[in-house]
């Protein structure tokens, strides 16, 4: 099978997760915030070829938003993550699922600062980069289960093109 040439998206994503999480366990004053963390991790892919510019741009915009949505679910609810990702913990991949969990515990608060913003659920697309969890279809409500990194298809039921994270049940 031949492979996807544009996998490197996903790789890229675990590169920024991990450097993101890397940069945010530092302590003291010189603690980045997530924004800081980001454009660090984004340089960091420019500068070891690893992503062209645009391409680390569009990866930033993906932890960001995936880390702001576990983030809000964390501050909104006081649930585990288990719940927002609606699905067995097991099936995600380990190192994955670690780096998510710190980061977005370390983000909570910097998120609050962001409320107004993320009053609504990130939309996600066809084509962009998820972390692992559930996607439910804004037209028909089929739902995505991602146990790792991928990229979003089309709705398997209905073509659509946007999908939520499923509000956790219960609420």
């Amino acid at each position: 099978m031949k492979e996807n040439p544009r996998d490197h998206l996903v790789d890229g994503y675990n590169r920024m997760m991990e450097r993101v999480k890397a940069a945010l366990e530092e302590v003291g004053e010189k603690a980045p915030t997530l924004e800081q963390a980001l454009a660090r991790a984004r340089d960091k892919a420019v500068e070891l070829k690893e992503l062209s510019r645009e391409e680390a741009g569009q990866i930033s915009d993906y932890v960001r938003r995936d880390i702001e949505e576990a983030g809000r679910h964390l501050a909104e609810s006081g649930t585990e993550l288990r719940s927002w990702l609606s699905f067995d913990m097991e099936l995600i991949e380990d190192r994955l699922l670690d780096m998510l969990f710190s980061v977005a515990d370390r983000t909570t608060l910097e998120l609050m600062q962001f409320q107004e913003r993320m009053a609504q659920s990130a939309v996600y697309r066809t084509g962009e980069v998820t972390g692992p969890g559930v996607l439910e279809c804004t037209a028909c409500g089929e739902r995505l289960h991602f146990s790792r990194t991928g990229r979003i298809p089309p709705c398997p039921r209905c073509a659509g093109t946007e999908f939520r994270r499923p509000l956790p049940q219960g609420r």
